[in-house]
């Protein structure tokens, strides 16, 4: 006969032995779950009873809760509504209670011996409405469940999306206090940098003077910036950014606003950084900051977004023996992706890992305060080494220290042309980073699509040039409002090219359509990955992009010189089959309210 029991101890034996959990069985001391699971009997009748409800000492708001079956046939029924019959029914019954509050990693296990035991894992996250499955069919230690929740893409997004409100209120906040709008990322990157700091990190709150904290915040910076091994140039540069905070009314006379601000930093962003590594956070702070700075609004500031960024890695093929050169580095989102993508690569290699952070990663920034923000983001991922040069890109002395590192990869987004003619083309940006690049390197850039349109004009000349001297091997029509969340409309197109090699005259290039990303647009947060569909599109699109796939509505090879227009829409063959009525009610729809925001009616 089939005894429960049995399952129920290789459960317990399992998890028995670890020191940094609390085991709790059938019921809870902790009032809270008590609560939760008061109407979540598998009956429907009386208080949700698990069999094993499993804490983390250090990390409260994640719960485990296992539900057992004897038989491996009541492991799971297809409907996963019959909770009181199977184990994966049961447990997923208990974590839609449970995950009002926590994060719930639900297991299911049958079997009565290890041979034929069964397992099955769920992650529910708090506010989610379903389940996910994660980590496979073995039984793990707490620390790779912890670790896996942690860094699972389901985390990241509920994670990142905290984030983003969090800038959002960390915005309004520093608007009040008077900060200026070029201040505030910096503020935000030197707080980050002196909370590396383990004696400011255990002391600053002690400071009750705000002149004194202030004092204490500078000069930690000035010392971890030290200890970094910058050059002396780029130090005192960097000093001399961060000397406002000395002097701000609010930040250094008011009480409470700077040790405040320091642990809500510290709760709030230090801890994403931690947990989520190489995302381009003072990125996503910038992009705030800048929807009251209506003057930065004619710079071409245009930040890239993180899923674009390390779309462009895998275009680019960057492995761990890349070196990788922006020549437009704004906050450092390219370089992190990049330094993302080769330290997952070197895999373990110390010695590699910290090569890859000190010499294959070189940026241009020529702005000051964004200068200072991607020296400190890369600071804040524990490089204080990269070469991120602080120059003019098109200055030959800068293009010459830059060829020194001999780059194979060029990854950059150029600041797009305001309506001075004094303006430097988008796509002379790109020329300057083929001129850096190693014969046969690749560059990946991002321009507005009239760039790739123009068959007249400067543009026109320029597309020209680029032929002349180097492959056009690709060109992807990006989504429309792909940079929305950097109040800016402008329609784009990604380019690859390869170095330094002639466009051959019958050298077929491939052209995507990639219009939609999965991303949504959502009130207070702009464009998101909110159902979860950005991972399987960029896996179909990179294939698409290496097979160079012909597909109707999805992309078209086609040879091509300066004269014709570089997009897919241009050649490709319309998918009529994909098109419903409401493709059709929807375009009718924008056309009318078209014609009403433009008095044409």
């Amino acid at each position: 006969m089939a005894n429960e029991r049995k399952t129920e101890s290789i459960v317990r034996r399992h998890f028995e032995k670890f020191e940094n959990i609390v085991i709790e069985e059938q019921k809870s001391d902790f009032g809270k779950i008590t609560k939760l699971l008061k109407n979540a009997s598998k009956k429907g009748e009386k208080h949700g009873s698990p069999e094993f409800i499993i804490h983390f000492i250090e990390n409260t708001d994640f719960i485990i809760v296992v539900e057992c079956k004897a038989s491996v046939s009541r492991h799971e029924s297809k409907s996963h509504e019959n909770y009181s019959e199977y184990a994966v029914d049961g447990v997923l019954l208990y974590a839609s209670f449970l995950s009002k509050e926590y994060d719930v990693l639900a297991i299911a296990v049958s079997g009565e011996n290890a041979k034929e035991l069964k397992v099955s894992h769920f992650l529910h996250l708090k506010g989610e409405s379903k389940a996910f499955e994660i980590f496979g069919d073995k039984l793990l230690e707490p620390n790779n469940y912890l670790t896996g929740y942690l860094r699972s893409p389901e985390k990241f997004r509920q994670d990142y999306s905290s984030l983003l409100s969090f800038s959002k209120d960390l915005n309004e906040t520093l608007h009040s206090k008077k900060i200026k709008e070029s201040q505030r990322s910096l503020l935000i990157s030197g707080i980050l940098i002196a909370l590396e700091n383990d004696a400011f990190q255990v002391s600053y709150k002690r400071h009750t003077n705000p002149e004194n904290l202030a004092d204490i915040l500078v000069d930690t910076i000035s010392y971890e910036l030290k200890n970094a091994n910058l050059l002396s140039k780029k130090l005192e540069n960097l000093k001399n950014a961060y000397n406002f905070i000395r002097t701000h009314t609010a930040l250094s006379g008011e009480e409470n606003v700077l040790s405040d601000l320091i642990e809500s930093i510290d709760s709030n962003v230090n801890t994403f950084i931690k947990t989520h590594k190489y995302i381009d956070v003072l990125g996503q702070f910038y992009i705030e900051f800048l929807k009251y700075a209506n003057s930065d609004s004619g710079l071409g500031i245009v930040l890239t977004p993180p899923h674009i960024t390390e779309l462009f890695c895998e275009l680019a093929g960057v492995n761990k023996d890349s070196i990788v050169f922006d020549n437009c580095t704004g906050t450092g989102g390219f370089l992190i992706s990049a330094m993302s993508a080769m330290v997952k690569k070197a895999k373990d290699d110390d010695v590699k890992i910290r090569n890859i952070k000190s010499h294959q990663l070189i940026g241009i920034e020529y702005q000051d305060d964004i200068f200072a923000l991607a020296c400190s983001n890369m600071f804040i991922h524990q490089d204080g080494k990269t070469n991120i040069i602080h120059g003019n890109c098109f200055d030959e002395e800068v293009i010459k220290q830059v060829i020194d590192h001999q780059p194979t990869i060029g990854l950059l987004n150029p600041p797009y042309q305001s309506k001075k003619k004094i303006d430097i083309e988008e796509v002379e940006f790109v020329l300057n980073n083929l001129e850096a690049l190693q014969p046969g390197g690749v560059c990946v850039a991002i321009v507005p699509m009239g760039c790739v349109l123009a068959t007249s004009g400067k543009k026109f000349e320029l597309k020209k040039r680029l032929l002349k001297s180097h492959t056009l091997e690709a060109v992807m029509s990006m989504p429309d409002e792909l940079f929305i969340n950097s109040d800016v409309g402008v329609v784009t197109a990604v380019m690859v090219i390869t170095a330094h090699k002639p466009h051959p005259a019958n050298k077929q290039t491939f052209f995507g359509y990639w219009k939609n990303d999965g991303f949504v647009k959502r009130k207070n947060r702009g464009r998101v990955d909110a159902l979860n569909k950005w991972e399987a599109i960029k896996e179909e699109w990179v294939t698409n992009y290496i097979n160079r796939t012909s597909k109707p509505g999805m992309g078209v090879n086609q040879k091509v010189g300066p004269k014709d227009e570089w997009c897919a829409e241009a050649f490709m063959e319309t998918d009529y089959s994909s098109l419903s009525d409401s493709d059709f009610l929807g375009t009718i729809r924008d056309f009318s309210a078209f014609l009403v925001r433009n008095n044409t009616l």
